[in-house]
């Protein structure tokens, strides 16, 4: 809008006859100059207006070579699917697993607890193995005290009625890196490694049914001036 009426006080200005009173002119140069120093200031802040889109994190571009949201969603897909994959028991159809949290063994902060979350979610989704919640314990324990203390008999939940899970599922994720040494180039490049190991645990034997790796190498590099 206001760049329309700039625009078309202009085209009024080169129309216009050359021999147009002085002061007309000026009136009509005063009035055009705000309305262009105002569409310069209005288009010049849009510039600087923070921009909000939605994108999808499988597919979102990588903006870092540390650990991202792509590296948690890639590595629990290809675990959880190796994990459905493997042959246990017959005797153990839907076997109950006890997800006991994953170490993080790098020099950085991770979120592993979401990627614990995700991992055993999908493994939930398939409808092959159930979980009892480790993560909760405490909170159970008392609510079943209260319910113990203060419910009714005909509505509280029996005590000692917890299923045992059969496996424990753990992992631990590391990180390696390194740098170029002083080389004639025009970048500095660092190499960033994680690798994401997991295992399950038969509970009853202490033995080791499965054991599983995923890892990625991203390289990263920087622009440096000189040597």
């Amino acid at each position: 809008m206001l760049a329309d009426v700039v625009d078309l006080c202009i085209n009024y200005l080169k129309k216009e006859d050359l021999t147009m009173h002085t002061s007309i002119r000026l009136h009509v140069t005063t009035l055009v100059l705000p309305l262009m120093a105002v569409a310069m200031l209005t288009v010049g802040c849009s510039a600087f207006r923070q921009r909000i889109t939605t994108e999808d994190p499988r597919t979102a571009s990588t903006l870092t070579a540390n650990f991202d949201q792509r590296d948690l969603l890639e590595m629990a897909d290809k675990i959880a699917g190796d994990i459905i994959n493997h042959p246990f028991p017959a005797d153990s159809s839907n076997p109950i697993m006890a997800s006991l949290g994953i170490l993080n063994n790098t020099r950085t902060h991770l979120d592993v607890v979401a990627l614990e979350n995700t991992m055993t979610t999908l493994l939930m989704n398939t409808g092959r193995m159930q979980f009892v919640n480790t993560a909760r314990r405490d909170s159970l324990l008392r609510e079943q005290q209260y319910q113990l203390a203060n419910a009714t008999e005909a509505t509280r939940v029996q005590i000692g009625k917890q299923l045992g899970a059969r496996y424990m599922i753990t992992g631990s994720i590391a990180e390696l890196g390194g740098q170029t040494g002083k080389q004639v180039r025009a970048s500095k490049q660092e190499d960033v490694y994680y690798q994401l190991t997991m295992e399950i645990t038969d509970l009853e034997t202490g033995l080791i049914v499965l054991r599983k790796q995923q890892d990625r190498l991203r390289r990263r590099s920087k622009p440096v001036f000189g040597w």
